[in-house]
């Protein structure tokens, strides 16, 4: 597992105002509303991360399509954001963040050690006792 210090990057879309949009109303809103709830659960938790903005730059796009592996990516059209990986690794979608987060596991999931204390850790101590 990696340790702490590691780089999470988080592929998304900044979006501006009075841009023209590239996917339906509806799809913006969802992307948009994902991508603030994973920035606002790492921003609490004090865990580090990059924003790359796939919309303004062509290279940030490219990569993260490139490095998502093939059974993660969709059956039709591309990955859209957010797009999480531990600087190389990929860690997974909104949906596999999500799970995650249910399930008290979002350091494993970003492949991170939990801090003593925290729900995580507890968790998997009490699991090592059993």
């Amino acid at each position: 597992m990696l340790q702490a210090h590691a780089q999470i990057i988080f592929f998304l879309i900044l979006w501006k105002e009075g841009r023209s949009c590239r996917f339906r109303c509806i799809t913006n809103l969802q992307i948009k509303k994902q991508q603030q709830d994973v920035m606002g659960f790492l921003a609490a938790n004090k865990i580090e991360f990059e924003e790359c903005d796939i919309a303004a730059n062509e290279s940030n796009r490219k990569w993260m399509r490139e490095n998502i592996p093939e059974e993660s990516r969709p059956t039709t059209g591309n990955p859209l954001p957010p797009q999480i990986f531990n600087e190389t690794t990929y860690c997974g979608n909104y949906e596999a963040f999500f799970d995650a987060r249910e399930d008290n596991a979002v350091y494993a999931f970003l492949g991170l050690t939990a801090p003593p204390g925290s729900k995580e850790a507890e968790a998997l101590a009490k699991k090592s006792q059993q």
